[in-house]
């Protein structure tokens, strides 16, 4: 269970353990994280959702590994754990393809390692259940051959080679590239950045959201001070500062009072601009904004957030982004709503897809959503830049990102 002490899952280096129903991934994620989390029967396809387990794993630091179904699975009940472990794999930054010693890597095998590799997802494969038979020196040149990527000899039984799997999987994993900073570009050592934190009836009683926990320990990772504050006090907060903060960073749904408190000079945007730049590309976002003013009755919009919640009466993303774009529009728009981990994957009758911060996503999965979309001449935005958008505001909350400040520009009408 996450806590605010625990580092989001969102915020791990994934990696996936794929292959054939008893390869024995289920074992070997329970030898490389030295816990029975993983249910391990000799019948084939006892593992059917993804199976999520939370470690450190030096020097990578936090990571996530994530046992799947069988990609071999069988049956209608079997294509839709198929479905699953490809859901796993998009945001998966190491891919761990399990082989049983035995059957050897197979035309199945290269296929997905195929897929991996068009994919841009560093992997490795593991030979497992070596105990019943390691192949020989002429075996093991063959099967080096026919994986491709870097090949490890293992027993779970045994426990040889689990050691080396390890090593492989920090050799491999590219941890340093994995997500940027959140803020941490924009700020220097000593700086005073503040958060502007709405407490309504949306907050969660007893803690920040997870945007604001993030920020404010990227802030700190960063060697800079953190001053948070509700909307109604930022005024006097900046006030009270002996010097301009660097950066004001706002809840977007109090943008207008924050831009409008907030002397010009100093720099301001939303925690979802952030996360949309953190995430994906918010270039991109910004020229997907400009798609709603050119909008038809008729046309459909897919709003999307990456988790699940219980709705209020005003929610953001059932209730105002759907009436802002219909005035934005001047006529009427179908919506289409989705949420946690399910994304269309035919987008191409969208004319646009509003997308919520990320916050809940890995940047793998928010890259994958965004190159789908990209493919299928659909435009996307996000829940920030809309906003600001429709406050009239845009420009300054991008102010900060040159490179969408001349996204704008370039869009213009």
């Amino acid at each position: 269970m996450e806590t605010m002490n625990t580092t989001p899952m969102a915020s791990r280096f994934t990696i996936g353990l794929f292959g054939r129903r008893n390869a024995g991934k289920s074992s070997l994620i329970n030898a490389l994280t030295g816990q029975n989390i993983a249910l391990t029967s000799p019948q084939a396809g006892t593992t059917t959702d993804p199976v999520y387990k939370a470690m450190e794993l030096l020097p990578i630091g936090p990571v996530a590994f994530v046992d799947t179904a069988g990609l071999d699975d069988e049956g209608d009940l079997g294509a839709k754990r198929v479905e699953k472990s490809y859901e796993v794999l998009r945001k998966c930054n190491l891919a761990v393809v399990v082989v049983d010693a035995a059957a050897g890597i197979t035309r199945f095998e290269s296929d997905f390692i195929e897929e991996l590799q068009r994919r841009k997802i560093p992997a490795i494969c593991v030979v497992n259940k070596c105990d019943r038979g390691a192949p020989g020196e002429e075996a093991l040149a063959k099967l080096i051959r026919l994986a491709g990527i870097p090949l490890v000899c293992a027993s779970t039984v045994t426990g040889y080679g689990i050691g080396e799997v390890k090593n492989q999987i920090v050799a491999n994993s590219h941890f340093e590239d994995a997500e940027p900073a959140l803020v941490g570009d924009l700020i220097h050592p000593g700086d005073t950045a503040v958060l502007v934190t709405p407490i309504d009836k949306a907050a969660p009683k007893g803690r920040l959201i997870l945007p604001q926990q993030q920020t404010i320990r990227d802030i700190i990772e960063s060697d800079a001070i953190a001053v948070i504050t509700k909307e109604h006090e930022l005024k006097l907060t900046l006030e009270r500062l002996s010097q301009p903060p660097a950066i004001v960073i706002t809840d977007s749904q109090a943008f207008l009072k924050v831009s409008a408190d907030t002397p010009p000079e100093i720099p301001m945007t939303s925690f979802s601009i952030l996360f949309a730049r953190q995430k994906g590309d918010l270039a991109e976002m910004v020229r997907g904004v400009r798609r709603i003013e050119r909008l038809k009755p008729g046309e459909k919009v897919l709003i999307v957030e990456g988790c699940t919640h219980h709705r209020q009466s005003d929610d953001i993303g059932t209730v105002k982004i759907p009436r802002w774009i219909r005035q934005i529009a001047g006529g009427e728009i179908e919506f289409v709503w989705s949420s946690g981990a399910c994304f269309p994957k035919d987008t191409s009758g969208y004319a646009v897809v509003v997308h919520c911060g990320g916050c809940m996503l890995n940047r793998r999965e928010m890259q994958y959503r965004m190159d789908l979309v990209r493919e299928q001449g659909t435009y996307i935005t996000n829940y920030g830049v809309l906003i600001a958008y429709v406050m009239g505001i845009l420009p300054r909350a991008l102010a900060p990102f040159p490179a969408a400040s001349l996204a704008l520009e370039e869009s213009a009408p």
